[in-house]
């Protein structure tokens, strides 16, 4: 079908003496010239008539061919098999082995119709990145041959190795069964020729070693809490509530050829090493600046990839830095977002490789560099289609939308310290709090004329909108909000932009699962308070209005409409009792708090033991990265930057010598000389002392001690031995200088 229409639209004819200038390849280039294309798409000529059609054709042929969806089922499954699955998905009960039966076979069907021999249950351990084992379709027959099965059984469950990935103790290596269940609220799909089944991760003991896991569990969570409110409010026809998230995606692209060449790279993600280079983001002329011809092959190779399994691709652009770029997704249910965004993440990776390119997913890949997050964009839909963060037009709607935006003030204040840890990494701790990203400090941004209509309900006193309305709610009219009111605050970490709340401090490298789970947790256990008090009141208005007035009144620090960037920001932070853990190990401990395991236990997301192997396992993480990238600088400082620099030197000192001899003004050389001497001796005294202290890291045997000692040593000496190295990059000779520096990097992609 995609061969025939293109092959139709390269033969279509064209009158070139009306047309000139659309003379074009499918690619759209100009057949006689290499310029792009950029004007005329809305051309009234038969020519681009055609071409629209075609192309949106080609897109619709594409947008979802890689996807079991709801599409495909209604074709491949009988009526009946595909209502009672419709049932299990829309109601979240056990599906019979029968119906599973059935759904194994139009699902191998139709992915043998793919080209896919084999299939996988996917799903996304404490790693951080999926994982997979591939299993054959085949199956031997009594006559010697093959034929190719795939049972109900083989789709519900698999057995892959539990103990193998990280499990914070709940595991022992002996004990080596886990379980993988299929989610079917996250459509299967085919990446790589493999049919990939969305799954669930847990122990022989039914522990769950996933992010997967528990995000299911805090949206069974939110969405019963919620529910409750809303029929409150008169929804008897809504039947779910469900959370979305849209991920906006930011990565840096690299040569490969210079990639290659940098051995932090390679085994950190990240650069140990550089100086800046003349130019960086000074002049800001890369956010949403023209987008390079190899980049824009790229990105149009990867919306194609993306489009086939489904991912709804819709922005993308340069970002602030350079060779940082951003892809924007359309929000969906927060299951398949973060399934998507975990597929995303590889897609960039796998496609950059296909043009020469390597993606960095690093939080800080470059110093002095605006680094790269993954901004949550995150609210409330019920199965109606009614938003519940979007302010009404009627008193009703608004009080609504009150209750819940109260209940997320509440949540927020509360559980600083969840929010907070839910997004700290050794990556993250680069960006958070450094004038390039949302302070480490949690705080609420939501524009000035919803903080003045809070604030007029606190006081009891008329809001002097655009009309002057007495905030009694629902016993008196509530002026309508208007959405987009106010301007955006790029410095917080959670802004309410219109309809949605924006999470902003997640890390570009981590999957989204963590900060939802916490996000839904916690405010589904605010949503229950304030469901157990208006359903047990004698005057539903008054108790109402009640709620939320003390809420804003008890909950208000927490709202903060200014520069988070600025210093007088954490001063102002401080007095009002907000929490600022500025580290990954200042942030985890509050993990496994009394209070925190018992909010997760009540609102049935994770168990105590869960709770402890997550913080167990985050911390050791945090060791072990930092460890790679100390052991690292001391391989690159020892055996590149140090002899590189010393060669260098021993040039200088022979040219010395030399010029010495007959008369020569020997002043660059000698200054140079001496500038490398003593950063060279200052290199070395570092690398001495970062290699003891490694030494004595790699001695301590409790896990909260090694994060801790990272924290205090480690990584003060890694900056301590970095200091020196990059001054010798400044003066030492491009040809002596052993690896690319941040000049071909970050401008490396013509």
């Amino acid at each position: 079908m995609l061969f025939s229409m293109i092959f139709t639209f390269l033969q279509f004819p064209v009158d070139n003496s009306k047309y000139p200038h659309i003379i074009m390849s499918i690619h759209g280039k100009d057949a006689n010239k290499t310029e792009e294309f950029t004007s005329c798409f809305s051309c009234p000529c038969p020519f681009f008539m055609k071409r629209r059609a075609i192309m949106k054709s080609i897109v619709e042929e594409i947008f979802g061919s890689k996807v079991f969806d709801e599409s495909v089922m209604r074709e491949k499954l009988a009526k009946d098999t595909y209502r009672e699955l419709e049932k299990t998905i829309r109601d979240g009960k056990q599906l019979n082995i029968k119906i599973a039966n059935a759904v194994a076979h139009a699902m191998k069907e139709w992915a043998i119709e793919q080209g896919a021999t084999h299939y996988t249950h996917w799903f996304q351990p404490m790693t951080g990145v999926t994982a997979e084992k591939h299993d054959g379709f085949i199956n031997p027959d009594k006559d010697g041959k093959v034929i190719m099965e795939f049972s109900g059984k083989e789709l519900i469950k698999g057995e892959p190795d539990a103990s193998s990935f990280p499990n914070g103790g709940l595991r022992a290596t002996f004990e080596a069964r886990g379980y993988t269940a299929w989610d079917p609220t996250s459509y299967a799909f085919i990446k790589n020729g493999v049919l990939c089944i969305p799954t669930a991760f847990c122990s022989y003991s039914g522990h769950a070693l996933d992010k997967k896991t528990p995000l299911l569990r805090s949206m069974q969570a939110i969405n019963k809490q919620a529910l409750r409110i809303v029929k409150l409010f008169g929804h008897d026809d809504v039947h779910t509530i469900k959370t979305t998230v849209g991920p906006e995606q930011e990565y840096f692209l690299v040569d490969q050829k210079y990639y290659e060449q940098r051995k932090d790279l390679i085994y950190t993600g990240r650069t140990l090493f550089g100086a800046p280079c003349p130019k960086g983001q000074e002049l800001e002329d890369h956010y949403f600046g023209t987008i390079k011809t190899r980049v824009q092959e790229f990105m149009t190779d990867l919306n194609k990839e993306l489009w086939k399994l489904g991912i709804l691709a819709k922005t993308e652009h340069n970002e602030v830095a350079p060779a940082q770029h951003e892809l924007a997704p359309i929000f969906t249910t927060t299951n398949i977002a973060t399934d998507h965004n975990q597929l995303t993440m590889e897609l960039i990776q796998r496609v950059a490789k296909k043009h020469g390119l390597v993606a960095l997913l690093h939080e800080k890949p470059f110093e002095g560099i605006n680094g790269s997050g993954k901004h949550n964009n995150w609210s409330l839909s019920t199965d109606t289609g009614l938003n519940l963060l979007e302010p009404g037009d009627t008193p009703h709607e608004n009080a609504q939308f009150l209750v819940f935006l109260a209940a997320i003030i509440k949540a927020v204040d509360e559980h600083q310290d969840l929010l907070r840890l839910s997004v700290a990494t050794a990556g993250n701790d680069h960006r958070l709090g450094a004038n390039e990203a949302p302070p480490a400090i949690i705080l609420i941004f939501l524009g000035d004329e919803l903080t003045a209509v809070l604030q007029a309900i606190e006081a009891d006193q008329p809001y002097d909108g655009k009309e002057k309305e007495l905030m009694k709610i629902g016993a008196t009219v509530l002026p309508k909000f208007p959405k987009d009111s106010t301007d955006r605050n790029r410095t917080s970490p959670f802004a309410f932009t219109g309809n949605k709340f924006e999470f902003r401090m997640p890390g570009s490298n981590s999957s989204i699962a963590g900060c939802n789970i916490v996000l839904n947790t916690v405010i589904a256990d605010e949503l229950e308070k304030s469901a157990n008090i208006l359903e047990g009141a004698d005057d539903f208005e008054t108790t109402l209005h009640a709620l939320i007035k003390d809420t804003i009144k008890n909950h208000k620090r927490i709202i903060f409409n200014g520069n988070g960037y600025d210093d007088s920001w954490i001063e102002e932070a401080e007095k009002r009792g907000l929490l600022n853990l500025k580290t990954t190990p200042d942030a985890l401990p509050y993990f496994k708090t009394e209070e925190n395991i018992e909010l997760f236990e009540r609102q049935k997301v994770l168990s105590k033991e869960e709770v402890e192997s997550r913080y167990e396992i985050l911390m050791v993480e945090y060791e072990k990265e930092i460890n790679i990238e100390a052991l690292t600088m001391l391989d690159i400082a020892k055996k590149d930057i140090l002899p590189a620099a010393s060669k260098f030197s021993r040039e200088l000192t022979d040219t010395i010598a030399n010029k010495k001899a007959i008369g020569i003004d020997l002043t660059y050389e000698l200054e140079t000389a001496k500038k490398v001497s003593e950063a060279l001796t200052e290199a070395y005294q570092a690398m001495v002392t970062l290699e003891k202290d490694v030494e004595k890291l790699h001695a301590i045997d409790d896990v909260e001690k090694s994060a801790f000692y990272v924290r205090d040593f480690i990584i003060q000496d890694m900056a301590a031995l970095r200091k020196p190295c990059d001054e010798l990059e400044v003066v030492t000779s491009n040809e002596d200088w052993p690896f690319p520096t941040y000049g071909k990097l970050l401008f490396g992609i013509l």
